[in-house]
């Protein structure tokens, strides 16, 4: 996967440039959460997707990367939602924005970056651009949504998992991959694949990271989605795994509230123990063939290499 960080690496400055521009002309008050979360790092995976699938498409038009820097800043805003809801201390190894600025000035500065990337992509006047990205947004909630409801029910169904990840997660690579497509004039049977791929790459994604919160050495603090009270397919495997008094038990207190830090790390070791995180891995590998798939309908090409370099990423990544 040399050739996919080396391509990372040469595109994120142009990719970072474009969201500098941008994210100094929403309202002045918004402007310095947006410069923290942006500064935060990230591989800017939905912006590179944006401008992979443009070009595998033979699109070399630079307004990619405003494409892709909407995505980008549309994905900032949820993250800094995202760590408000959660109550999360750090983003990416720093201070989470909530705790160096008022939580109301953050969920403004959210909702102003968010109607800038909007703004961004209906400037390019087509409907179909604007429609994807709203679409996107309005997905993205509902997701989120989703994933409060069924908080702290540890019998929620996998298809009721799958749902919720598919519209907090999914749908923004999904957008991030159709833009591309659109933008280069492909023909409607091309950019619906490439929304499929950006859909099952997203799926596999989350499912990925879902299995990650189980395990030491991703750089945080493992057992947060436990804790959290998030219901994800190593926890449903755990409980699964147990007696059927101990399943019983183990439910109860899950529905009662926060685990306490000994209770999610002897989950996360269970977990761990019995490899359940890799069965996810093996769910989330299904995803990734669906995504494959799709991706074959596409010529042969340089950014169809990394493409499937990127499927490889996602299964193998390590945080």
């Amino acid at each position: 996967m040399q050739e996919l960080k080396r391509a990372l690496e040469q595109e994120q400055p142009r990719i970072n440039a474009a969201l500098a521009r941008h994210a100094a002309e929403p309202p002045a008050g918004s402007q310095a959460v947006a410069r923290l979360v942006l500064a935060s790092g990230g591989k800017r995976l939905r912006p590179f997707l944006t401008l992979l699938t443009g070009r595998i498409l033979g699109c070399r038009d630079e307004r990619l990367y405003t494409l892709g820097a909407a995505v980008e800043l549309l994905h900032a805003a949820t993250l800094l939602h995202d760590d408000i809801l959660d109550r999360a201390e750090t983003r990416r190894g720093r201070p989470a924005a909530h705790l160096l600025f008022a939580p109301a000035t953050v969920i403004l500065a959210g909702d102003a970056m968010l109607a800038k990337a909007l703004l961004m992509v209906s400037a390019f006047g087509d409907p179909r651009l604007t429609g994807c990205i709203s679409e996107a947004v309005m997905r993205t909630v509902d997701g989120e949504i989703a994933e409060f409801d069924i908080l702290r029910n540890p019998d929620i169904s996998h298809q009721d998992y799958l749902a919720v990840i598919t519209g907090k997660t999914a749908w923004m690579l999904r957008a991030s991959c159709e833009l591309g497509a659109v933008l280069s004039g492909a023909d409607a049977s091309l950019i619906a694949a490439a929304a499929d791929f950006g859909l099952e790459l997203g799926i596999a994604f989350q499912i990925v990271d879902d299995a990650l919160d189980f395990s030491s050495g991703t750089g945080k603090p493992r057992g947060g989605d436990v804790r959290e009270g998030k219901v994800t397919p190593p926890l449903l495997s755990y409980i699964a795994s147990l007696a059927p008094d101990e399943a019983k038990a183990f439910r109860e207190r899950f529905r009662q509230g926060p685990l306490a830090e000994a209770e999610a790390e002897a989950v996360c070791a269970a977990v761990c123990k019995q490899r359940l995180d890799l069965r996810a891995k093996e769910l989330a590998a299904s995803h990734l063939a669906s995504a494959a798939l799709f991706l074959k309908r596409f010529p042969p090409s340089e950014e169809r290499a990394l493409m499937e370099q990127i499927l490889e990423y996602i299964l193998t990544r390590s945080h």
